[in-house]
Order: structure tokens, then sequence, then C-alpha cells
């Protein structure tokens, strides 16, 4: 199989509509790493993905009487518009099944290229089990975006390029965004057949990490749900075919945070000034991870930037993030006297430290003040260990946030404490499918029968909406709430099995 693959990609018919894409050296990133940053501009394809490679050399293979049927594919966007792009290339009709979640440039971008689309479901699994009931209503000849050897050999041609570009003798690592598998299996089995010693990590959220469960499971796994910040990547089960060949060939599987993608997508654009999108940036996060982990130094290390395919409206939650997953800011909770000059007093003891947000409000003139503050940081870790251990050597109480998902999201935008006089308050932090009405839907589910005395909902994009609630929930009615949350935390939805809210926290 290795050597059919090698062919394949070899005979790949992909540049009637793609393009040989530029390996760029990273000069900014490789000088902070210490090794050789190259980056592979998948960005720069006509539709700003690699999907394009897979989707048109499948649609090229179809013979005249299947093509003539018209094609049919599920996908968060990118291999959407590759099948749309190449479906107008041949002349052909294509239906293009996208997740209600689907950032809405994606959507746009499909219909630009003359692609008939349906909104179905909240991931790409459900998109998927809609496009196969069209297909055989209709007739259609499906194209997967990932699990297919036409497709897996068309991404296949990413290494060949890569390989033409830079001697492999030369590469250490090349480090390929995963989600169903089909980039790292055809690059894997392309570059290992030639320089077995290149490594091939392959990297995923944490939150979608379908390929490393799968490899460390030593079977395929399905998993129960998967984070939609890196849409293009929210894949709950692998390709058979890509988890045949990842098996073989991947050398390992990188996990990173929401916090670290943002950060690569800033590492990203201050070598190149391009802005990738989540799923696209996974390749640097990857690299600078393992970086991290084997302290190595002098290495050529190749990143594949996936995508560029990024809605507008989330650079502000990228933006906010990206310094917490470079270790460039702290975020604190920090207590200081309600009497005059205790805040002076606080502020000198910062110093000159860059100050990049601080929350205060005046509460009791009996009590303490509670402040969030956020600083930045030019030595990472060590500093704020440093800064913690100097604020509470002050007479402070200081509380390390930067790590806690709450904070970041909900804490920052509501300094201030308890209302006074508020009685039976509990506190819990909801997940609910992002979808236009979630939050209605949400709130209707919650119900009238106790009062909301705090809430805090911040929309990011085609991430799961997140709610920070304060309830009253007075002592003799705590069991019916309860069960009530157990019912809410388990409710679903029309179209899927799948849990429609999740209960993080209570208390």
């Amino acid at each position: 199989m290795q050597e059919n693959y090698v062919e394949r990609i070899l005979k790949a018919k992909v540049y009637d509509v793609a393009i040989e894409t530029a390996l760029e050296p990273a000069p900014r990133l490789s000088a902070r790493l210490d090794n050789r940053a190259y980056f592979k501009r998948e960005d720069l394809q006509p539709v700003f993905s690699f999907k394009i490679r897979g989707a048109y050399n499948k649609i090229a293979q179809l013979s005249p009487i299947s093509a003539q049927r018209g094609v049919i594919c599920a996908s968060a966007g990118n291999h959407a518009q590759g099948v749309a792009l190449g479906a107008r290339t041949r002349g052909i009709p294509a239906v293009i099944v996208m997740p209600l979640t689907t950032p809405d440039i994606k959507v746009r971008a499909v219909a630009d290229l003359g692609g008939e689309i349906v909104l179905h479901g909240d991931d790409y699994d459900q998109a998927f089990e809609r496009a196969m009931e069209i297909a055989r209503e209709r007739g259609l000849v499906f194209v997967h975006p990932f699990d297919d050897p036409d497709v897996i050999a068309g991404q296949g041609t990413v290494a060949m390029e890569i390989l033409r570009q830079l001697h492999g003798d030369e590469i250490d690592a090349i480090f390929v965004p995963v989600g169903g598998g089909g980039l790292i299996a055809g690059i894997a089995a392309y570059a290992k057949a030639l320089y077995p010693r290149i490594k091939i990590i392959g990297v995923e959220p944490e939150d979608a990490a379908g390929m490393y469960e799968s490899l460390r499971a030593g079977k395929r796994v399905t998993l129960e749900r998967v984070g939609l910040f890196a849409d293009g990547v929210a894949v709950r089960r692998v390709g058979e075919e890509t988890f045949r060949l990842a098996k073989q060939y991947v050398d390992e599987v990188l996990l990173v945070t929401t916090d670290q993608i943002c950060a690569a997508i800033q590492d990203i654009f201050e070598d190149t000034r391009s802005i990738a999108e989540p799923a696209g940036a996974l390749g640097v996060a990857g690299m600078k991870k393992y970086v991290a982990r084997e302290a190595c130094t002098g290495r050529t290390l190749i990143a594949i930037n996936g995508g560029a395919n990024m809605n507008f409206d989330r650079l502000r939650y990228v933006a906010e993030r990206a310094d917490l997953g470079a270790q460039r800011e702290a975020l604190l909770a920090v207590e200081i006297p309600e009497v005059p000059g205790s805040f002076l007093r606080f502020c000198e003891l910062l110093g000159k430290r860059s100050v990049t947000e601080f929350n205060y409000r005046y509460r009791d003139a009996q009590a303490t003040a509670q402040l969030f503050v956020g600083l930045g940081l030019a030595q990472g870790k060590s500093e704020r260990a440093a800064l913690l251990k100097l604020i509470g050597q002050a007479g402070f109480g200081v509380h390390d946030m930067t790590d806690n998902e709450m904070a970041k999201l909900h804490v920052r935008y509501m300094v201030g404490g308890s209302a006074r006089g508020l009685e039976h308050e509990r506190l819990y932090r909801f997940e609910f499918p992002e979808r236009p009405g979630a939050l209605l839907k949400f709130l209707q589910a919650i119900g009238a029968g106790w009062n909301i005395s705090l809430f805090h909902y911040r929309n990011h994009g085609s991430d799961h909406g997140r709610v920070l609630a304060g309830i009253q929930v007075p002592p003799h009615t705590y069991e019916d709430f309860c069960l009530h949350l157990n019912e809410l935390q388990y409710a679903y939805n029309e179209e899927t099995d799948n849990p429609a809210y999740k209960i993080f926290l209570g208390g």
C-alpha cells in the first residue's frame, strides 16, 4: 500500500485548480525557538485551504457518467469550498451539507462558488449523516473529506512539494493539523517512503482529539463531543483508511489548548502578516509544544499552515487569548483593604510592569476590595511565580487566575463581589451548542421556577456558548433544583442524541 500511495500522489490531478504553495522561512519564530522554522503556506490556495487538493483529485478521477450525476459532500467549510470549486471547474452540480455552526465566511464562499448549500446539525458527523441520505435520494457521488484514497493522495501532494522545495535530509519534523486524518495520512505515506527519518507529528485540539485517542486505544474511537473553536478539525471519528496509515507512519500526535492555538495564530501573523484560522494554526502550536518538551535547538521544523478562512468577529477572542497561550500575560485576582491609600500602594507595587487589564469596583467601606488584574510578562511562568510571591509578601491576598477557564471567560467582566442582601445564590457554568436561538432555548430550559441573580454570556463565533449564572435556590427547593439540572444536562436536541447542555461547575 505504501508504494501504491506514492504512485497515487505522483499521478494526482490537483494543479488544474490548486497551486504549488511556498515553503517560507519564519525568521521571528525561528529566532524565538532557536530552530529553523518553516511554514508551508496552504492558506494561499485559491480557497485558502489545502482541502482543494484532495477534493479536486477525487472529482477529476470520476468517470464522465459518474460525474454527470453530480457530487455531494459534508464539510465545515474548507472541503466544501474545494468540492464546489472542483465541481464548477468540471462543469457538474455540487450539493454541500454544512453544520449550522459553520462560520459565515465559509458558507458565503461556497455560495459564491455555485454550490447548493444545505445547513444541518451541530458538527461534521451530523452533516455527514444528512449528506449520505441526500446522496442516496438523489443518486449523487459522495466526495469524502478525508477517508478516500483519491482524497488522501491529493492531500499527499503537499509532501511531494515540500520534498522538492527542501531536501529531505535537512528536514527533522513536519507538524500537520489533524481532523479526520486525510492530510496527515497523505503526507506521512509519501514522506516516510522517501525519508523514513523525518518525524511526522500530528496536532489536534485537546477538545477534538480523535486521532490521539484512536492511536492510544489501538482502534478507532468515537468522541462523545468535540469543541468547535477549531471547526476545521471538529471530527468525532477519524477515517478508517486514514487511521490505518497514521498507525503505520505517524510518529505521534500532540494536543494543544485553545490558548496555544490563539498564540500560534499570532506567531503566524507576526512572520507573514496573514491570519490563519484556528485549525490552520495547529501545526505551529504543535511545533512550539514539541520544541519546549524536547528542548531541541538547530533543527529544521515545518508546520503546515492549513487554512485562513477566519471569521472576522473571532479576532477579538483570538487576540485576548493569544498572550495567555504564549505565557505573555498573567491574570490575577487581588484583595486589598478598602481604605484610602491601599489602591495606590498596590499600583506602586506593580512598578513599571505592563498592565493589560485592570478592573476594580468599590464594594463596602468595611470590606476588602476585589481587583482583577492582567499583567504583561517578559519571562513567562518564572516571572509570574515571582510576581505572586511579591504581592503576597506585601500583605495582599492574591489568586492566580491565568489558567482558570471561568476567569478568562466570565470573571474578568464581572468584578465587584456578591450583591448585598442576596440570599441562597449558587453559581453554575453552562455550555451549549452555539447556533441561532441557542441562548433563548437555554433560558427557556432553565425555566422560571428560580430567580437568576447573575448572568454572563458571550458569543465567541463558532465555539460553544458559555454562560456563568447565579441562581437563587432556597434550601427547601434545592432537591427539586438538582433534579431539574439533571434533566437539563441530558436534554437532547431534536436532530441528535448528543447532550445539548453541559454543566461544568456548581457551588
